[in-house]
C-alpha cells in the first residue's frame, strides 16, 4: 500500500504516541526503592520537648530562613512556650544570652532554644547572617 503525503503525517503521529505510551508504561511500573544510596545524615541539635510544652495540640512544626543584614540586630526575646533549634548557614552571629558568656556562631554551628533562653543577637559578620529556625510555637 502506498502512502499518500496527507495520510504520511498521520501515520507518523500514530507511532510517536504509540510508542510514548508504551514508554510512560514501563515508566511508570517501576518500584520504589527500598534502601538509601548515597544518603547520610548528622545529628546537629536534640530538645527534650518534655519540660517545653504540655501537649503539641494546636501546634505546627515550623521551619523558617531567617536573614539578618551585617551590623542587623535580633531584639531581646525569650523561647517560653515556643522551643526552637537553629542552623546557621551563612554569616557570622553574636548572640548574648542572659547568664551565659557571649557565643559567636559560623555557618554550621547551631542552637537549641527553650524556655530558659532569652537571648539577643547581632549580625557580625560582612555578608547577611542566614539561618534556618525549626520551631514548636502556639498557633
Amino acid at each position: 500500500m502506498k502512502l499518500n503525503l496527507s495520510t504520511k503525517p498521520i501515520a507518523i503521529s500514530g507511532v510517536i504516541v504509540s510508542t510514548a505510551f508504551v514508554v510512560g508504561f514501563a515508566v511508570a511500573q517501576r518500584t520504589a526503592p527500598t534502601q538509601a544510596l548515597g544518603f547520610s545524615e548528622e545529628l546537629l541539635r536534640t530538645m527534650d520537648l518534655g519540660k517545653e510544652i504540655d501537649t503539641t495540640q494546636g501546634r505546627p512544626l515550623r521551619m523558617r530562613k531567617i536573614t539578618l543584614q551585617p551590623d542587623g540586630i535580633l531584639g531581646l526575646h525569650n523561647h517560653v512556650d515556643r522551643p526552637a533549634i537553629t542552623y546557621l548557614l551563612q554569616g557570622r552571629m553574636t548572640y548574648h544570652q542572659e547568664g551565659e558568656p557571649d557565643l559567636v556562631a559560623n555557618p554550621g554551628d547551631g542552637f537549641a532554644e527553650g524556655r530558659d533562653t532569652t537571648h539577643w543577637g547581632e549580625s557580625t559578620g560582612k555578608v547577611p547572617a542566614v539561618w534556618a529556625a525549626v520551631a514548636i510555637p502556639k498557633s
